[in-house]
């Protein structure tokens, strides 16, 4: 063969891996190619994997939530960049069911780097990936704690204190949060119960049409900022002006049925549970998965507890996934 022959070849060898090379890539209209046209350019909707994109205020336990995920044997990647996205869920349908669950932790730290992940999340809807978010929130005072203790500064907060870098990324996260299919308020959680409610909403095999968390709580310690409905029970009588329940608390069932036995409280709970189905349907409607009901009386530790345990059981019967959680019980 001539040395011209040989140069021929090559080109002609090049441009066949360019042109297999480009039908690999993104086609104009953002839809992802398996590189093969007989497959119609698109990933077999089957294989594409589940994703679930974490993301929320530093210093908030984002990393604790992707390695409760890894555990749970998904494919965790941490600080990925938002464009990439797309092309790791198309890596992912291309491993033929080795890669079914992806979570991928995201560090929004500007404006521009915000703008990416909103046109990734586009891109993925526009090719119905099975997509959801999980925020992980905290209070001003807990993130200026957690930094303090680790002698650590915020990534935003520059030149100026904490809490400027706080502000900053709370106002380029709002948008975000308020997309979150499941928001998380670790202020006052440990390592250990961040786990159990990441382990609680992603652990089994099945995915559930909607999972709920009944949350008790007292009014004077706040309210909870990851609520999405909440119920104030302190129309009832107090059970702590009872000197023989007063040491007890809503799960004793002396306390639960005082608190049961008060004019309209049956049908305070009959109404309100009527009154959450309809608002299930909706949601599941909507492709809601997750919904925090926060129920509330003074202290969170009598007639919000015991009506968070009848609440449940009640959504436990009609097929909703429900944890408990008692979040003020036991301050006192």
């Amino acid at each position: 063969m001539t040395e011209h022959e040989k140069h021929e070849e090559h080109d002609q060898l090049h441009e066949q891996q360019q042109a297999e090379h480009e039908e690999q890539r993104e086609d104009g209209a953002g839809n992802v190619s398996t590189g093969t046209k007989e497959a119609g350019e698109t990933a077999d909707a089957a294989a594409i994997p589940e994703l679930v994109i974490i993301s929320g205020m530093s210093g908030a336990g984002r990393s604790t939530a992707a390695k409760c995920l890894e555990d749970l044997g998904w494919f965790v990647v941490d600080n990925l960049p938002p464009a990439l996205i797309p092309t790791m869920v198309e890596l992912g349908a291309r491993s033929q069911g080795n890669v079914a669950r992806i979570a991928v932790v995201v560090d929004v730290r500007g404006r521009q780097f915000f703008d990416a992940l909103r046109e990734s999340l586009a891109a993925l809807d526009a090719q119905q990936v099975t997509r959801r978010i999980v925020f992980l929130e905290s209070s001003d005072e807990a993130l200026v704690r957690r930094f303090e203790s680790v002698r650590r500064p915020h990534p935003l907060q520059g030149d100026g204190r904490i809490t400027d870098g706080i502000a900053a990324e709370r106002d380029l996260l709002r948008e975000l949060r308020g997309d979150a299919d499941l928001v998380i308020d670790t202020s006052s959680l440990n390592v250990h119960e961040l786990r159990a409610k990441m382990d609680a909403q992603f652990a089994g095999d099945e995915e559930p049409e909607l999972r709920a968390t009944v949350m008790s709580f007292g009014f004077k310690y706040g309210l909870p900022v990851d609520a999405d409905l909440v119920v104030d029970m302190r129309f009832l009588p107090n059970p702590h002006w009872v000197p023989e329940l007063r040491p007890f608390t809503g799960l004793n069932e002396e306390v639960s049925a005082y608190v049961f036995n008060q004019p309209g409280a049956k049908e305070f709970l009959d109404r309100y549970t009527e009154l959450l189905q309809m608002i299930a349907a909706g949601y599941r409607r909507e492709g809601k998965r997750y919904v925090t009901i926060a129920v509330g009386c003074t202290g969170g530790k009598h007639r919000s507890v015991a009506t968070s345990e009848k609440l449940a059981a009640r959504l436990a019967a009609e097929g909703v996934e429900t944890v408990v959680v008692h979040r003020d019980m036991g301050r006192e």
